[in-house]
């Protein structure tokens, strides 16, 4: 395994938002339901609802196996330093400071080009790891 390239990590992340885009619409359908046509927007019960299921969307993976459906397309998997999925503390701490690491124009996510180790700042924050296991070639 090799550590992934700044590109395959935008590549896993575009495929990974709209997957949670389409959760998140399904999320927000009992609200709409219950409401009988429209929602009020920003309710503290739906933003935290919206939250949670992309909370667990991440959190969930990385700990299972290692891989969101995203990563999984592009051959990424987050490792521990025992080459393991990341603890559920691991993949939490990940999880909020890759929030931080969008914050500043992405600056978190392109810290990966001037790391000696091609490291993110969520990354060194969660002592994780996103490394590229390229698929054998058949013959």
């Amino acid at each position: 395994m090799i550590e992934s390239s700044l590109l395959r990590r935008l590549g896993a992340i575009t495929y990974d938002l709209l997957l949670v885009i389409a959760l998140l619409f399904l999320a927000t359908t009992p609200f709409v339901i219950a409401a009988g046509d429209a929602i009020q927007p920003y309710t503290a019960a739906h933003q935290m609802t919206l939250f949670l299921v992309i909370y667990a969307f991440f959190v969930g993976f990385w700990t299972r196996t290692g891989s969101t459906l995203g990563m999984l397309a592009w051959n990424l998997r987050v490792l521990d330093d025992s080459n393991r999925p990341p603890s559920l503390m691991q993949a939490t701490v990940r999880f909020f400071a890759a929030m931080v690491s969008w914050l500043p124009a992405g600056l978190g996510f392109l810290w990966q080009l001037w790391d000696k180790e091609r490291l993110t700042w969520h990354d060194r924050a969660s002592n994780t790891r996103l490394m590229h296991a390229p698929r054998p070639k058949s013959e």
